[in-house]
């Protein structure tokens, strides 16, 4: 947190299946890996691109989280499909050892390609959709904190107790 490059607009992807885009998203997957994250934005390893990655199985940072496909996103967009919002704690291995009450949709759709060009539309609830709508927010320079509505929840994870 701090670094100008989390808070710029990523730039679109234009070449799939590139060298560079794949050491992009291969230093992503294990920059996620190693630190048990859910998910994981392109801007986070100082690349300004509309990439991103997640997923989840048994993801000791998030105990309770339901299975999430591990999935790569190429400029994704998101459309909400219910007003309906979750209040949910959220990590990120931007901001490390803080946690925070965030606000999310519900229910989105998001669309967008894999690392070889081939159209992705899924639909997503829940935690799914929590992390989805966590690493888009990375593509527009957006951090979790920006989010929150009530700051009293926003702390170190061994002060909070979670």
């Amino acid at each position: 947190m701090g670094d100008y490059r989390l808070l710029a607009k990523a730039a679109p992807v234009s070449c799939f299946g590139s060298t560079e885009l794949n050491t992009v998203i291969e230093d992503m997957r294990d920059t996620m890996d190693s630190l048990n994250g859910a998910g994981l934005a392109a801007p986070q390893i100082g690349v300004s691109l509309r990439v991103l990655i997640f997923g989840v199985h048994n993801n000791p940072r998030y105990p309770d989280a339901e299975d999430v496909l591990q999935t790569v996103l190429i400029n994704p967009e998101i459309e909400v499909l219910e007003e309906a919002i979750e209040h949910g704690w959220e990590g990120c291995l931007s901001l490390p050892g803080l946690r925070g009450y965030v606000p999310r949709f519900k229910r989105i759709r998001y669309i967008g390609f894999d690392e070889h060009g081939v159209h992705i539309e899924r639909e997503a609830e829940g935690f799914h959709a929590r992390v989805v709508q966590h690493e888009y927010d990375h593509l527009n320079g957006i951090l979790y904190p920006m989010r929150m509505n009530d700051m009293s929840r926003f702390g170190f994870e061994e002060v909070l107790n979670l």
